[in-house]
């Protein structure tokens, strides 16, 4: 699936500004948007996500939302009431809606009824499903559990109430980030590291069942960015470093194994640099962004870097 969105991403058309209020479509095998054409989607493309049907989205910075379904490609932008950077992330929930998320909030589109997006958050925010099929909106320091559109809770997370001692770029920010396969919840911040919650204890504003992992356990920075579980079970954590006042040298990649961390100080990019993506393809294999340096693949003891 990985190659299929690089690629996909690669070849897709240029979308633009459209007067219907309907999602426009173009058939590609008409020719006039075929999927062979080597014009690009957007300059960036930021978000990718498969739904229960196979359809794939992509989001992207200025133009709006694209849906790939069956050689066909629906654009979802400002004409339905998407804001230009509103679509960062994207999820689904069990009724089918698909969940829009960016700088501008969150937005709601019905594949079924297609028309105008409903808004269900106007601030910055992060979408991201479970194992269970929830979605879970992330904004303004607080995280939202929702089975669909009309059914939420808020899910407390015991971060501390002291503002960050390094340099943040978002001092507030909480985010659900996965839930791995023993049902434990993750989430990171900006600042005071990671949490990880156990489902089997009682959720409670005393922290009881979480437990807080920063740099003092072993992350590589009080920054993960994301969060991923590999085939044996294993957390990793792709983290960025803080700047100011002064560059603080940590970040980077590590792999946690329920008992201790590992880092790769000897893998250039990979050890004190900003990390911001993970991936797990279906080999096994991780992959990982790395600032300034390409994209690893990382496969046992195989590392294997991917530059220009």
């Amino acid at each position: 699936m990985l190659r299929t969105l690089l690629l996909l991403t690669l070849l897709l058309p240029s979308c633009s500004n459209h007067a219907s209020s309907d999602p426009v479509v173009n058939d590609a095998r008409d020719g006039s948007n075929s999927l062979t054409d080597t014009t690009q989607l957007a300059e960036y493309v930021v978000g990718a996500f498969e739904d229960s049907k196979g359809g794939l989205w992509f989001g992207t910075i200025d133009n709006g939302v694209a849906h790939v379904q069956d050689g066909t490609i629906a654009f979802i932008d400002s004409t339905h009431g998407l804001p230009p950077n509103g679509g960062h992330g994207i999820a689904e929930s069990r009724d089918g809606m698909i969940w829009i998320a960016g700088h501008d909030g969150v937005f709601l589109h019905d594949p079924e009824k297609p028309g105008p997006l409903q808004v269900l958050y106007t601030k910055a925010a992060t979408v991201q499903n479970d194992r269970r099929g929830n979605v879970w909106v992330s904004t303004e320091g607080r995280v939202y559990r929702y089975k669909d559109a009309r059914s939420s809770e808020e899910f407390m997370v015991p971060v501390p109430e002291e503002l960050p001692a390094t340099y943040s770029i978002s001092p507030r920010k909480l985010v659900f980030q996965m839930e791995d396969s023993q049902g434990n919840l993750w989430f990171s911040t900006d600042g005071h590291g990671a949490f990880r919650y156990d489902p089997s204890a009682t959720l409670s504003p005393d922290g009881r069942g979480f437990t807080h992992f920063t740099k003092a356990d072993g992350l590589c920075s009080n920054t993960p960015w994301d969060i991923m579980e590999d085939a044996e079970g294993r957390i990793w954590f792709a983290c960025i470093q803080a700047f100011q006042p002064q560059q603080t040298d940590d970040g980077g990649l590590c792999r946690y194994d329920g008992t201790s961390f590992t880092t790769f100080p000897d893998v250039v990019g990979l050890h004190h640099n900003d990390l911001y993506t993970l991936y797990l393809d279906r080999d096994g294999a991780v992959w990982s962004s790395a600032f300034h340096t390409g994209v690893y693949r990382i496969q046992g003891d195989d590392i294997t870097l991917f530059n220009t």
